[in-house]
């Protein structure tokens, strides 16, 4: 794969192993317009170069002493124990949970990174204007990426030399899959070399959400309700140290505080004011429709090659649809489409390790969790494996 220079809008000049398919005669760029994105809550203040443990110590894919960096908006994760990475990989997860992909996605992240990837997750709230959040997720996760590349990771020893060399794909879990192929298609410039989308699923919203016709009046009745209720009032108003006081009563209260599963909640809960309030405001689908998305990947994907993973139990996936549209379109220019079924269900990239301590004495009890511990992770190392696999092939 030949390196590309690029000169993409606004973006400084790089060396980066992107796809060199940038002159397609249907690749229209997309329009590049910096904004703000807007906080989605005032409970929680962060640095924008910070460093944190990753998912659980004893759970994640992780050893004990990986972390993840929080740059800008994004994470970046680099391999473990001074590892120099073969390659750089784009991250999305799927709608609501792909905002704390940290957590959600934590035993995943660390297989990937295990096998020597640099991970750059690009964490996003759940909207219905998936054309909107597809430019935002580019923008902030080159942003970053052009932070990496400026300064490189010094504390992980790498240089940003050496991750400018690196070939540069991209995953995407479920609604972040869709993204990933939305962006494949709306960018010409610094677009991956190759796709992995993972559960491909772009239903109408009336079937994505049950009772979504319903739900529209409902909420416009209840907005007036909801809005002058003192609890309302005092939620929004609750400040950051308020919320940090009572994390703080519950570290010192419950037994095994979990903070990841708190920093979850939240960041769940902070999304669903954004979600009711288009509701409210009389959205009735997704923009664009899936209707509308298939035709424009029929038309402008770019990504040269491409591989379709879904789940044999998985009764939401739509990969075969998707399949049908871009495989004349990837074909057209030379490129390479590929699907593999594998165990599983939709749920099966988010499955975490189940904690389970071992006591003094092994019992018939600790075999047993053992044993479905083995079961629960199995499916998800064979994903991980088999992305990386293919992955490693396109060298």
């Amino acid at each position: 794969m030949a390196a590309a220079t690029l000169a993409c809008n606004n973006f400084p000049q790089i060396k980066l192993l992107f796809s060199p398919y940038k002159n397609s005669p249907h690749c229209i760029p997309f329009p590049i317009h910096k904004t703000r994105r807007p906080s989605t809550s005032r409970r929680v203040t962060s640095n924008r170069d910070s460093y944190a443990q990753i998912g659980n110590p004893r759970s994640s894919g992780y050893s004990s002493s990986t972390t993840f960096r929080k740059l800008d908006t994004c994470l970046v994760i680099p391999p473990p124990n001074g590892r120099k990475p073969k390659a750089l990989i784009k991250f999305l997860g799927g709608a609501f949970i792909g905002a704390v992909p940290e957590v959600t996605y934590s035993y995943l992240i660390g297989l990937l990174a295990n096998e020597g990837y640099l991970i750059i997750c690009v964490p996003y709230n759940v909207t219905f204007d998936h054309e909107r959040v597809s430019r935002e997720i580019y923008e902030r996760f080159h942003s970053c990426l052009d932070s990496v590349l400026t300064t490189g990771l010094p504390e992980n020893g790498i240089s940003a030399a050496e991750i400018a060399d690196l070939p540069f794909y991209s995953i995407g879990h479920s609604n972040g899959a869709l993204l990933q192929v939305l962006t494949g298609s709306y960018f010409c410039d610094r677009i991956p070399k190759a796709n992995a989308i993972i559960s491909y699923n772009n239903r109408p919203a009336s079937e994505a959400v049950p009772y979504f016709e319903q739900l529209g009046p409902l909420v416009n009745q209840m907005m007036p309700v909801i809005e002058t209720s003192p609890m309302y009032s005092m939620a929004q108003n609750f400040s950051v140290d308020g919320w940090k006081s009572l994390v703080d009563i519950a570290e010192r209260v419950i037994p095994d505080y979990d903070q990841e599963a708190t920093a979850s909640l939240t960041k769940f809960v902070d999304q669903l004011p954004s979600v009711f309030n288009q509701v409210a405001e009389g959205t009735s689908e997704f923009k664009p429709t899936p209707a509308e998305n298939l035709e424009c990947f029929n038309k402008l994907y770019n990504v040269r090659r491409t591989l379709l993973v879904k789940f044999d139990s998985d009764t939401i996936d739509e990969t075969d649809v998707l399949e049908k549209t871009l495989k004349p379109r990837i074909e057209s220019f030379g490129g390479k489409l590929e699907k593999v079924v594998l165990r599983g269900n939709h749920i099966t990239p988010c499955i975490q390790e189940p904690r389970w301590q071992v006591g003094s004495v092994y019992t018939p009890a600790d075999a047993i969790a053992q044993g479905f511990k083995a079961i629960s992770l199995n499916d998800t190392r064979i994903l991980s494996r088999t992305i990386t696999d293919w992955f490693d092939n396109l060298e």
